[in-house]
């Protein structure tokens, strides 16, 4: 199990491959529109996309993968796409799960799914327990999910699990919200990467991603390849991550590490 600690308190490890990559899979819609296609076309490609991601992490070293598909905000999104995604999810957790078992991934699902059809949670459900002794590579999808969602989620959770912080909020800590985030199972990202040109998280990981490298690309999420992957993966090996510290402090570890080697 991974530490809990907020990269706000302490300082967590940072490598070249990183631990845990969160992604928007944007685009799908402008990709099959500049085909002259329906907009779900684009969705079915993208299916194609997350299998390369999930199997270019892995062969990477990459310890935890997390992709927004559905947002707590794209139900504004006209009634006949929402089914259509709603459908296709339920079929790729039918259709995936046993790639996945095979694989060595674990699979979990985060958000409020109570808004889906029960075919859709029980289908989830499944899922997940088929792939829950995997530990190759930590898959979360996250669906009707929202950042603020999570937070206030937390939040009630630890109250209905503490009820006495209630007469003494000041004392409430991160370590005692920590728990109760929807994710809590995982490191904070280290990298986030959102296709399809916005620059934006879109109500995503909003705790989470207080310290992760943030990499945008103009590739919509069916271009976004191994080829492209592995060029955020460079980026990011270029980062100085120095979660408050100066880069001198940085370099003085670096060589007070190499001497220790």
């Amino acid at each position: 199990m991974p530490s809990l600690s907020s990269s706000t308190l302490a300082i967590p490890a940072a490598g070249d491959v990183p631990r845990h990559v969160a992604i928007i899979m944007d685009g799908n819609g402008r990709w099959a529109t500049r085909r002259h296609l329906p907009r779900v076309a684009g969705h079915a490609r993208g299916v194609e996309t997350v299998r390369a991601m999930v199997e270019g992490c892995s062969q990477a070293g990459v310890e935890y993968l997390t992709l927004f598909a559905f947002s707590s905000e794209n139900w504004r999104r006209p009634a006949d796409e929402v089914s259509y995604l709603m459908g296709l999810f339920l079929r790729v957790m039918e259709r995936e799960v046993s790639r996945l078992e095979r694989r060595g991934v674990r699979l979990r699902v985060v958000g409020d799914t109570s808004a889906f059809e029960p075919k859709l949670r029980e289908s989830i459900r499944k899922a997940e327990a088929r792939t829950a002794g995997n530990d190759h590579l930590h898959l979360t999808i996250a669906a009707n999910y929202g950042g603020r969602w999570d937070i206030l989620n937390a939040f009630h959770q630890l109250l209905r699990a503490r009820p006495e912080l209630a007469a003494d909020p000041e004392s409430i800590t991160e370590e005692d919200m920590a728990p109760y985030l929807a994710m809590a199972y995982a490191p904070e990202p280290d990298l986030f990467i959102r296709t399809g040109g916005e620059q934006r998280i879109s109500n995503f990981m909003i705790w989470q991603l207080a310290y992760t490298e943030l990499y945008f690309t103009d590739r919509f999420w069916p271009d976004f390849d191994r080829e492209a992957l592995a060029e955020a993966f460079t980026w990011y090996r270029q980062r100085e991550r120095r979660f408050g510290r100066t880069s001198a402090q940085l370099a003085a570890a670096a060589a007070a590490a190499a001497q220790r080697g």
